[in-house]
């Protein structure tokens, strides 16, 4: 039974690519929302086509990463919480915990007010009423749809993503300066851009999702840790690294769209100037420059993708909150069978609306999301990466070789990235 560990040769035998999506794709896709997006269209309109590199960067290191998450899940059969818990003193966790859940209700808050301007900015309704009901709809669809519906609806929503090419195919670019901008340079001036994005590209709330998405496949496959049950373990590793890799490269092909939209309309138009602070200030930019059509697709995509982010960000919460405190958790229950995990998901919410309700500014709010996220990220990142070394947690399956050369090279990337966030 002592099998030797998959190589990737093995893995890449089998299945086909389009059945192994399925956590990293909605996972991936979240990773894009509307805060993100803000960052994006920023980076583009500030500088052009300059930093188109810091997302290709990015990718490789996330990818790796994202798959070491939900290779533990997979291997020890317990989320990322339940893990930390068993090898980090509480406190410790808890304080992980706590500081997730502060970050994700700010982001949600952010992401429900960009939804709210986005769709008044297309309907012409007020903002209000437009984000309670996002807000409600998200809420409602978590609570009473099982994940297994659900997650193909998440799925499908990925697709709104999409319209972000359809920008970049209407307003047009050069393609040379997009190759050229794939090739590292620093802008004067550029270097907290620089910072945002790869702080909004890797965030803690990711890990703690994919890791609880692969437990909820499980659950419906009646699949057992790889840790008991090895036979079959390069399959499902292949699939982790499939699933990983294209989910994230949806990510990265999404985020290069946005800021070579914004750089070849905001930027070459001379609205380097202009002030965006939100996704919806982005496509109310674009407006007059690149035409209605561009404008309706970029606000297509920013409630799109919002739909699909809050309730990863809430779901993460939930899963994180739920595993430390030992309550049953997942969305392929009912909420009479795990009101703990669904209390915390209205609670993230219901929080973030009242924020937004009470006139908290969600930029500044988002702000702090970010500093919270960059001081979170780095001790979370070191100690799943603690985890995954040792052979007492993952037995055979520990990282080893190019894994953990990206993994490892994933956390000091976050630490620049947070270093660089103080320092700025």
């Amino acid at each position: 039974m002592n099998q030797p560990r998959p190589t990737l040769s093995h893995r890449l035998k089998k299945p086909p690519y389009h059945s192994a999506l399925g956590p990293g794709l909605v996972t991936g896709a979240a990773d894009d929302d509307p805060s993100g997006i803000a960052t994006y269209s920023q980076a583009g309109a500030s500088y052009g086509f300059a930093l188109l590199w810091t997302v290709v960067l990015a990718w490789p290191f996330l990818t790796a990463f994202q798959f070491t998450c939900a290779e533990i899940a997979r291997v020890t059969g317990k989320g990322l919480a339940a893990n930390l818990a068993a090898h980090l003193p509480r406190a410790a966790v808890w304080a992980v915990v706590l500081m997730l859940l502060g970050a994700n209700i700010s982001n949600i808050a952010a992401d429900i007010a960009a939804m709210g301007e986005a769709a008044r900015l297309v309907t012409g309704l007020p903002r209000l009423p437009l984000m309670v009901s996002f807000a409600a709809l998200s809420l409602g669809l978590q609570i009473f749809v099982p994940y297994h519906r659900y997650v193909s609806l998440l799925k499908w929503l990925t697709c709104t993503l999409f319209s972000y090419v359809l920008v970049v195919l209407a307003v047009g670019v050069e393609w040379a300066s997009v190759l050229g901008g794939l090739w590292p340079s620093l802008p004067a001036g550029s270097a907290t851009t620089v910072v945002a994005i790869l702080g909004t590209t890797i965030s803690p709330y990711l890990f703690f999702w994919q890791s609880a998405q692969e437990l909820e496949e499980m659950k419906l496959e009646h699949a057992r840790p790889l840790l008991q049950q090895p036979r079959g373990a390069g399959r499902e590793l292949m699939r982790l690294v499939k699933d990983s890799a294209g989910g994230f490269l949806v990510t990265m092909v999404i985020s290069l769209c946005i800021i070579a939209a914004t750089a070849a309309t905001l930027h070459q138009a001379g609205s380097g100037g202009t002030t965006i602070a939100t996704a919806a200030d982005a496509a109310a930019a674009l407006r007059p420059i690149a035409g209605d059509f561009a404008f309706a697709l970029f606000a297509i995509g920013i409630i799109g993708t919002g739909l699909l982010a809050v309730p990863v960000l809430a779901g993460s919460a939930a899963y994180a909150l739920s595993e430390v405190m030992g309550w049953r958790a997942g969305l392929e229950l009912k909420p009479r069978e795990a009101m703990g995990f669904y209390g915390v998901i209205f609670v993230a919410i219901a929080a973030a609306l009242a924020l937004d309700m009470i006139g908290i500014d969600p930029m500044k709010a988002l702000f702090w999301t970010a500093v919270v996220n960059g001081l979170v990220a780095v001790p979370v990142m070191l100690a799943i990466m603690l985890l995954a070394s040792r052979r007492a947690v993952m037995g055979k399956f520990k990282a080893r070789g190019a894994q953990a050369v990206l993994g490892w090279g994933a956390v000091l990337l976050m630490l620049a990235a947070s270093l660089g966030m103080v320092l700025a």
